[in-house]
């Protein structure tokens, strides 16, 4: 007996030691990121430890791995069993090997390339079987996670409609999704990309079941007669979605408190974006957070962020879910980042707001049929963590303009009045369109109540213009592209390429026909499909594009009526220098750190930076930047994002910038760490394209040397 227990001691010593790595660490098998931005509280948070303060220099590329496309990547991959997940530029779904970056197996025709962007793929296991879900076009594909091949038995033949459950009159709209969706229990729970123009789809919140794929709940963002939030509508029709109304969908991804069963949705504006004439009231559940049953897909409580919005103000981002102290208690609550740069801080459970919260007076509409809501909701702390455009003064021009003179002109007769209502005049929204917070979301522990968020300070004007009368249009082609791609493209098809939207002056130069036609049915980036168009209509669209005298003019009317609304965007234009820099001082992106606990800022640093002027001497001056943070126990704070196309890592307590690393192609997506057998790494996806950046179609993956 004696001998048996010296040998077992003699085992558990070797063991131990068997299990310790060169850093004296206990190695751990694995440790993933198998949830979309690390968990579903989505928090982009690690426990992971062995990259810390004291070594993050020793950081050095581990391995890379070249996709056969290349293009924009907001995906922030998955780690599942030693495997990583993405989806490539052309949206073809993969798997690697995340120890050495080799190809495991890949989904999809790369003949049929989609056009768009996608934040990455969902995954689901019953601790036997094994799927990724991941969305191309219209359609949510269930792959086997092993092989990539299709679950047959999941929809159709392995994918499902995104129209599934949306009314008849939905059934031709654009619906297709960017952002994974939130896997709970035995449902996936579905985000979705809609048009923004008076042929919205409803976005209506739809769970299904991810083994058969069948339809399970539904929740009406626009209310129906009887449900609650049906009286905030004016146009007691819009429901129907026939009447040039629809849209407030969840694009930016949700959360969910696994442990409550509740679902935190994020929603966005109703359509039409800009002019809200035919749809009078608050509009709830527009530009709202709601709380659901994550069962049964019933409403707990709801905050609205912006009534009756006509800024384009949707959320852009999943809530963190985390717990805080407050008033000598720890509380379990839900913060949420707006495009305001605003954090709105609620107890989780009761949706009761854990800072006041006040409604302000906000300027009237000047245009004839547009009743703005007389108030806006202001948090009273945290302050805001991007500037507004009412705090501007001339001062505030940028120190680098050499078009100093003509700025001021323009900035002195633009209405920079917070929440100034679109007009025929010029109003300057700042933050921008995309944001103060965008896509990319915040990070934070869970359990100490601090927030991490980069933010955008790029100023835009907001202007209207009357919808021009249809006989001035002399053909089907001009009158749809005046209607559907002038906003973007201008009226002469000159584009905005620094603000991201391209000539098409000389199209035919650059795509085929058939390939412009495939960008029209399934979108592009920031571009959305236009599938319920005619072939009729896109191809004389087209056709007016690509200059085609050869093309029948066809004068019969645009089946939709473009005449339903009296005005209509004038286009996206950013507030910027001869020089193509932002016409406002920097910092023209920033990083933060924000104390939910107290609704006070740790630090704030500029994020990113201007390379030629940095070449000159001159301070730091942020930078333009999308994708998320990554925050780690051990005090890291990991973020690529910026359009000067760096990694860096900052210490998250300080914002002290620790290490930064030139990428092969900026990286507009949020990065992952995972550790396997006792090694962690970070990894994330380099396609730049964003920004006016050039290309790339590398995944890269970083260790200790």
């Amino acid at each position: 007996m004696k001998t048996q227990k010296i040998c077992l001691i003699i085992f558990l010593i070797a063991g131990l030691n068997a299990c310790q790595n060169k850093n004296n660490q206990p190695t751990i098998k694995s440790q993933d990121w198998a949830d979309y931005l690390g968990g579903p509280d989505r928090n982009h948070y690690s426990e992971l430890t062995q990259i810390n303060l004291d070594n993050v220099k020793k950081l050095r590329v581990a391995w890379t791995h070249q996709l056969p496309d290349s293009g924009q990547m907001q995906m922030n991959p998955l780690i599942k069993d030693k495997t990583l997940y993405g989806v490539s530029p052309s949206l073809q779904a993969f798997a690697l090997d995340a120890v050495t970056g080799e190809e495991l197996w890949r989904f999809g025709d790369p003949l049929k390339v989609w056009y768009g962007t996608s934040r990455g793929v969902a995954y689901w296991t019953d601790g036997i079987e094994k799927r990724i879900f991941f969305v191309s076009g219209t359609y949510l594909y269930a792959l086997n996670a092993l092989t990539g091949k299709l679950i047959l038995s999941f929809g159709d033949q392995g994918k499902l409609d995104l129209h599934t459950g949306l009314p008849e009159v939905a059934q031709n709209k654009f619906v297709s999704s960017t952002t994974p969706g939130t896997i709970y229990k035995n449902l996936i729970v579905m985000p979705v990309r809609v048009s923004e123009g008076l042929d919205a789809a409803p976005g209506d919140v739809r769970a299904f079941d991810v083994v058969s794929g069948k339809l399970v709940w539904t929740f009406h963002t626009i209310p129906h007669p009887g449900e609650a939030g049906y009286e905030s509508w004016g146009n007691k029709k819009a429901y129907l979605n026939n009447s040039g109304v629809g849209a407030v969908n969840n694009w930016a991804g949700m959360a969910v408190d696994t442990l409550s069963g509740t679902l935190f949705v994020p929603l966005g504006s109703a359509a039409p974006d800009f002019y809200g004439g035919q749809r009078p009231g608050s509009l709830l559940y527009a530009n709202s957070l709601v709380a659901l049953d994550a069962n049964t897909g019933k409403l707990k409580w709801h905050f609205q962020f912006t009534h009756h919005d006509i800024w384009d103000r949707d959320l852009p981002a999943s809530p963190n879910l985390i717990t805080v102290s407050h008033q000598g208690k720890k509380i379990k609550a839900v913060a949420q980042i707006t495009k305001q740069g605003f954090v709105f801080v609620f107890d989780r459970e009761t949706g009761k707001p854990l800072f006041e919260i006040v409604e302000r007076k906000v300027p009237k509409s000047t245009l004839p049929g547009e009743i703005t809501w007389q108030t806006q909701p202001f948090p009273v702390k945290p302050q805001p963590f991007a500037r507004q455009s009412d705090e501007l003064t001339e001062s505030d021009l940028s120190p680098y303009a050499e078009n100093k003179a003509e700025l001021l002109e323009t900035f002195k007769k633009t209405n920079r009045s917070i929440f100034a209502p679109p007009g025929l005049e010029s109003v300057l929204l700042l933050p921008g369109y995309d944001g103060g917070a965008e896509w990319g979301g915040a990070a934070a522990d869970p359990d100490d109540g601090i927030l991490y968020v980069n933010a955008n300070e790029m100023a835009w004007f907001l202007q209207m213009e009357k919808v021009k009368e249809s006989e001035s249009l002399s053909s089907l082609g001009e009158k749809g592209y005046q209607t559907h791609c002038a906003a973007c493209h201008q009226s002469d098809l000159s584009g905005n390429p620094v603000s991201g939207y391209p000539s098409l002056a000389n199209i035919a130069t650059r795509l085929k026909k058939s390939e412009a036609l495939n960008i029209v049915n399934n979108g592009k980036g920031m571009m959305v499909g236009f599938s319920q168009l005619s072939l009729e209509e896109k191809n004389a669209i087209l056709s007016y594009v690509f200059k085609d005298e050869k093309q029948e003019i066809i004068t019969e009317k645009i089946k939709m009526d473009t005449l339903a609304i009296p005005f209509t965007h004038k286009g996206y234009q950013k507030f910027l220098d001869s020089n193509g820099l932002p016409a406002i001082s920097p910092p023209w992106g920033s990083l933060h750190a924000i104390d939910l606990n107290s609704g006070t800022y740790l630090w704030s640093i500029p994020f990113g930076d201007t390379p030629w002027l940095k070449a000159k001497g001159y301070p730091q001056t942020g930078s333009e930047n999308y994708g998320g943070p990554v925050v780690t126990k051990s005090g890291l704070l990991i973020i690529a994002a910026t359009k000067d196309g760096f990694l860096r890592i900052f210490n998250k307590h300080t914002g002290a910038l620790l290490w930064e690393y030139q990428l092969p192609a900026a990286s507009f997506a949020t990065p992952s760490t995972y550790m396997i057998d006792g090694k962690q790494y970070i990894v994330l996806a380099c396609g730049g394209e964003k920004l006016g950046t050039p290309k790339g179609n590398v995944i890269m993956a970083f260790a200790l040397e």
